[in-house]
């Protein structure tokens, strides 16, 4: 063992990681396992758009088939998931062969990626929160995260080089 701190680092923060995913699971009456697959579909899945109350005001969002309010990652290119990890399990990635848009006026497209086929909405890659109920939204700028919306204009560029995420918000969920 070469660097026995890191490694004990590292098996720590995977304990903390999978300690706090189960809480959140269980706070929300859930399981780890209907989380990890919450945002993913064998086939086909639809993104439709529903009112929902965000940040305080009623507005027009994505959602899957389930209802789940669908997000986007802002350090995202139009062509890479950066969510990896622990992240990952907290923010399902959106996946489906065929994805099909029911009042979203926007262009669906698969992305080939470490997710599998990864749903993207006008370039932006998508995702559900864990923590996240059919009609609630909870995660809108949690970890970088946005809330989807019929609007979201496409992504022309990718993020400049070494651009480091914004720190996490300090309400206990910056795992």
């Amino acid at each position: 063992m070469r660097h026995p701190k890191l490694i004990i680092a590292g098996t720590g923060l995977a304990a903390l990681a999978a300690a706090l995913t189960a809480t959140a699971a269980a706070a929300t009456g859930g399981t780890y396992a209907s989380y990890s697959t919450a945002g993913h579909s064998a086939t086909a899945a639809t993104v439709r758009t529903v009112s929902a109350t965000v940040a305080g005001k009623t507005e027009t969002i994505l959602v899957n088939s389930g209802g789940l309010p669908l997000y986007f990652y802002r350090p995202d290119t139009a062509a890479k998931s950066l969510v990896t990890g622990g992240v990952a399990a907290l923010w399902p990635a959106l996946t489906s062969a065929a994805p099909t848009a029911a009042g979203a006026t926007g262009k669906l497209t698969v992305v080939n990626d470490a997710h599998g086929q990864q749903v993207a909405y006008n370039g932006h890659l998508l995702y559900t929160f864990a923590s996240d109920r059919a009609g609630q939204v909870t995660g809108q700028g949690v970890q970088n995260f946005f809330v989807a919306t019929p609007g979201l204009t496409t992504i022309t560029g990718t993020p400049a080089p070494g651009t480091v995420p914004a720190a996490p918000p300090a309400h206990g969920y910056g795992y």
